[in-house]
């Protein structure tokens, strides 16, 4: 029987300015199980990053409930949310968020450490040297092009084993030949570590390697049918 890792029930985000108030996400339930691959589209400004950002526990909802590894998310304060997210959670963002003053290895190495991990270098030399980057161990972002980036951060990423990767918008910042090259890197990545992947794309073909989408259209969600193979 699938484990539930991901339950959203009666998800509603709204904000409010001077204008009035703004219905980002309305009314939302969705259920994720182990080791499947999601992907959350729909158009620019649709309320999709907002939902990964709640799902991950660093927004919160106006409304709702949501469950990661079966444990509620917002009955845990903020500080308990990020131990939470340490141990179970890992990130690849559109802009890198590598640590500019730390080497590839640093970078990959930091999520162990604060982990208390006595491995740490170990554990992240053999993690750059799975994506190709053991040679690139010692340079800093600064001298990395944006592919070798992305693939320092799915290397940080992937190094505690997550039960879970969130990834916004991952290819956002690459040309298409080294976007698709990452993509390769991080489905791959997935299956060998039997990790649950939700990933916010706008990119169709990178949609369709997913075994779900969920189509977020006026704040509201739907399931798209399964593609047929």
């Amino acid at each position: 029987m699938s484990e539930t890792i991901i339950s959203v029930q009666n998800l509603c985000k709204s904000v409010t300015d001077s204008t009035g108030t703004l219905d980002i996400l309305r009314d939302i339930s969705f259920a994720v199980e182990a080791r499947q691959t999601v992907a959350i589209v729909g158009a620019s400004g649709s309320g999709k990053s907002t939902l990964l950002s709640i799902i991950a526990g660093l927004d919160t909802p106006s409304t709702g409930t949501v469950h990661l590894c079966g444990q509620d998310l917002f009955a845990r304060d903020e500080d308990a949310r990020a131990v939470l997210r340490a141990q179970k959670v890992g990130f690849v963002f559109q802009s890198f968020q590598l640590l500019g003053n730390l080497t590839a290895l640093e970078n990959v190495m930091l999520p162990l450490e604060l982990d208390g991990r006595k491995d740490a270098r170990k554990l992240a030399l053999d993690m750059l040297a799975r994506v190709g980057l053991r040679a690139r161990a010692d340079a800093y972002p600064k001298v990395l092009s944006g592919g070798e980036q992305q693939r320092v951060a799915l290397a940080r990423a992937f190094v505690v084993r997550p039960a879970v990767l969130l990834a916004d918008e991952p290819t956002g910042s690459l040309d298409f030949a080294t976007g698709a090259t990452v993509m390769d890197l991080m489905f791959e990545l997935n299956q060998e570590q039997g990790t649950t992947l939700v990933l916010v794309t706008h990119d169709r073909q990178i949609a369709l390697r997913c075994q779900r989408r969920l189509v977020v259209d006026a704040g509201r969600v739907q399931e798209e049918a399964a593609a047929s193979t």
